[in-house]
């Protein structure tokens, strides 16, 4: 039984280095390439998109705000992002809760796409002139 491990030892050394490459290899081909949540991730930058005014009360078209445009950038997953419209994008201000000088932008878009900047955050609200 000694003999059995003992006879040939180096042989038997380099075969277990043998298949331990093979199995390695085969593995690695195999295996999918994980990709880095950063590549998978694709940025796109709206420059001048339309800041739209929301009210259930008030005539919305009264309503202006400064700047009427903003700068938006968002991400999501390439396949997504090749498919994204810049109508799928919107940039609202909210007017129904409150009517002061200064409103946040509310961004909407869809599934999978994630806002990461606005510029700037807020406008000015300015109302109709009153008569």
């Amino acid at each position: 039984m000694r003999d059995l491990f003992i006879k040939d030892w180096a042989w038997k050394l380099f075969s277990l280095f043998l298949a331990v490459a093979i199995w390695l290899t085969v593995h690695r081909i195999l295996q999918p390439e994980t990709v880095s949540p950063t590549d998978a991730v694709t940025k796109f930058t709206y420059e001048n998109m339309s800041v739209l005014v929301v009210s259930s009360v008030a005539d919305v078209s009264l309503y202006h705000v400064s700047p009427a445009a903003v700068k938006v950038t968002v991400s999501g997953p390439p396949e997504v992002m090749d498919r994204l419209q810049a109508s799928q994008v919107r940039a609202l201000v909210d007017l129904t809760n409150t009517m002061d000088d200064m409103a946040p932008i509310s961004i909407l878009t869809p599934p999978e796409v994630t806002l990461l900047k606005v510029e700037p955050q807020m406008v000015s609200v300015i109302p109709p002139a009153k008569h």
